[in-house]
């Protein structure tokens, strides 16, 4: 909402002077606050029109004090534009003291975020944070720069006028104007929340405001492939090179639990054998979290391997496509093989630690290890139990507590009789 302003000049008479001039006073005037200040200009009230606010006539005296006159008002609206465009707020005070020279220019949110990326990216070139982060806190600066300008039409605003407001407020904004899902709004007002807390931390800010806000994360259930349709994505005839080479990745991928970006970026010098028993191992580092990932190649992904290995002139393993039309192929060749399903390069992850590890009875903690992940809790949201695994576990179980009918003979006669 656009805020109503106003500058107008009087005369100070009760502060008449030994030349008979009376001092020029200037108010200004913002949603009804009002500030005073002298002007430094004297004028004789013989030629001031009060109406209007200035001197009349062509006299010396005239021109001079209005000439002065325009150049404060100049002054003045200019420092009123950078605050509205600033801040989230104006007042006639703020304005004053920035025409006075007084204003205290505080941290605002743009400023301070930009310089904190910055310095995080300064961190990245020296390898001590993770690229993928420093690209998620670049697109919440975008995110955050179009909501002010939307939400409070401004282009900044000062640390200390972030409301408890602000952060619910830029949750609707972008679930209802980005559409973005709950999860990824959850990803993009923590860098925001992040922030405040460093700020109150550094004293900028006298409290933290989003104490109360919570927003937790959406339980998704992340899509994988069954055994059955994995076993027919790698059975299907008659591909063509370019798509044979987009499902063996896949593939490769379920067997091996890489990312698309590591199956990219693997090398063959990541591809070690073990010394002891002559076995191919997979040692690199997840470009996402910088973690270990060590994996032992099965034997369809050795087969995938042999099958491409020389391709590369550069070092690299595979002749990996580029990721949109790799995902665009890889659904075209789910649809050849009746899979009704939008399949995601992540889901071979998914894939690999349910069909391929859990439910053939791989503990979970290794596959967290295998998967590459900080914590376990990371697994645990990839993992799923198949309705296979399921009935093989309860009829292992149904086998165990078979032999307990041996102790109780009669429980099967027994009646209970109230």
């Amino acid at each position: 909402m656009k805020s109503t302003y106003s500058v107008i000049f009087y005369l100070k008479r009760e502060k008449l002077k030994k030349d008979g001039t009376y001092p020029v006073m200037g108010r200004i005037t913002v949603d009804g606050t009002q500030c005073q200040f002298s002007c430094k200009v004297n004028c004789s009230p013989d030629i001031w029109e009060t109406k209007g606010g200035r001197a009349t006539g062509k006299s010396i005296m005239a021109r001079s004090v209005n000439m002065e006159l325009d150049k404060i008002k100049a002054r003045i609206d200019k420092y009123y534009k950078e605050i509205v465009d600033r801040d989230n707020f104006v007042t006639a005070e703020k304005v004053k003291n920035a025409f006075l020279g007084l204003e205290f220019r505080q941290h605002t949110l743009m400023t301070t975020y930009a310089q904190w990326i910055a310095n995080y990216e300064k961190q990245v070139e020296g390898g001590l944070k993770a690229p993928k982060t420093l690209n998620k806190y670049n697109a919440v600066y975008k995110h955050v720069r179009d909501f002010l300008r939307f939400h409070y039409h401004v282009s900044d605003m000062a640390l200390k006028e972030i409301e408890p407001s602000f952060i619910s407020d830029f949750e609707i904004y972008l679930k209802a104007e980005k559409h973005f899902c709950h999860n990824t709004v959850n990803i993009y007002v923590k860098p925001i929340m992040m922030l405040m807390h460093r700020a109150h931390e550094n004293g900028w800010v006298a409290r933290y405001p989003f104490g109360e806000y919570k927003i937790g994360k959406a339980e998704v259930d992340k899509g994988f492939l069954t055994k059955d349709e994995l076993q027919t994505l790698m059975n299907i005839p008659n591909l063509n090179a370019k798509r044979s080479l987009v499902r063996d990745l896949f593939v490769f991928c379920c067997f091996t639990g890489l990312s698309w970006i590591d199956l990219k970026n693997l090398k063959e010098e990541n591809v070690v054998k073990n010394p002891v028993d002559g076995s191919l191992w997979i040692r690199t580092h997840r470009q996402k979290t910088g973690v270990a990932e060590n994996v032992k190649l099965m034997p369809v992904p050795l087969i995938i391997l042999k099958k491409y290995k020389g391709l590369c002139d550069d070092g690299h393993v595979f002749p990996v496509p580029a990721f949109q039309s790799g995902c665009l192929m890889l659904n075209t060749i789910a649809k050849m093989c009746g899979i009704q399903k939008h399949l995601t390069w992540h889901m071979s992850r998914h894939t690999m630690a349910t069909v391929v590890c859990l439910a053939n009875g791989m503990p979970l903690e290794v596959v967290s290890s295998v998967l590459g992940h900080k914590s376990i809790e990371s697994t645990q949201i990839y993992a799923r139990i198949t309705q296979e695994k399921l009935g093989c576990e309860i009829d292992t179980l149904a086998s165990k507590l078979s032999k307990i009918e041996q102790f109780v003979p009669n429980l099967g006669g027994v009646i209970y009789n109230k």
